[in-house]
């Protein structure tokens, strides 16, 4: 009987270690199943929710020691989950999602590997009109705009769980597609800001992407 071969790995975050389980590679394929390719999902995409990408590791060390008291958080498309791990960790208010069927399981399996509680986990795709998620007042994510269709998909999947006054952070590596989604969320009444990160050395290559910044205040006075 076929199985995935995986890896073990330890991400430092200053003092902390979040430990992950995750593919031994891109290589990896099982769908015995079908489920993923019933959702659409390509032999040739299988493997991609399984490892850790530099901009999700970017995203992971924005969030280290981000502003989170009070916060209900959403992070979309979170893959491996290493920033839901480390908000976690954090004790944060913390909702991942994902498309993809095995990876609520390597979720909750990093979770309890980390000692932390489990992490609430939502599977669902950004066309999907009904959702039990609700409203957030941060919402996270990193390397999601890969397609051309994404742009409007993901504003709209956004602003669908977005309180009225709500935080936007995407960390995105320069697929050229974030400037396409940047007019849709101004378009719904966000203001956009975009930065390099300060500091990448944990990364083995340079990063050559923009953190991406959008926020709403509907509320203000």
């Amino acid at each position: 009987m076929s199985s995935l071969r995986v890896s073990y790995q330890t991400i430092e975050f200053g003092d902390v270690d979040i430990h992950l389980r995750t593919l031994r590679d891109k290589q990896e394929f099982l769908d015995a199943d079908g489920l993923a390719e019933k959702l659409g999902i390509s032999s040739a995409q299988w493997s991609l929710f399984g490892v850790v990408w530099p901009s999700s590791e970017v995203l992971a060390h924005l969030m280290f020691d981000f502003a989170i008291k009070g916060k209900r958080i959403l992070e979309i498309g979170c893959g491996i989950g290493l920033t839901s791990l480390i908000l976690n960790q954090r004790e944060a208010d913390i909702t991942a999602t994902d498309y993809h069927p095995e990876v609520e399981g390597f979720l909750k399996h990093n979770a309890a590997l980390n000692d932390g509680a489990a992490i609430p986990f939502v599977r669902t795709g950004w066309a999907d009109k009904l959702s039990e998620l609700g409203e957030f007042d941060l919402i996270l994510g990193s390397d999601l705009l890969y397609e051309d269709e994404h742009a409007d998909l993901l504003s709209h999947f956004i602003d669908q769980h977005a309180k009225p006054d709500c935080e936007v952070i995407l960390v995105d590596p320069g697929r050229g597609r974030h400037a396409q989604f940047s007019k849709m969320m101004v378009k719904l009444g966000y203001t956009h800001s975009q930065s390099k990160p300060v500091e990448t050395n944990y990364l083995i290559d340079k990063f050559k992407g923009q953190i991406l910044r959008y926020n709403r205040y509907l509320n203000a006075t």
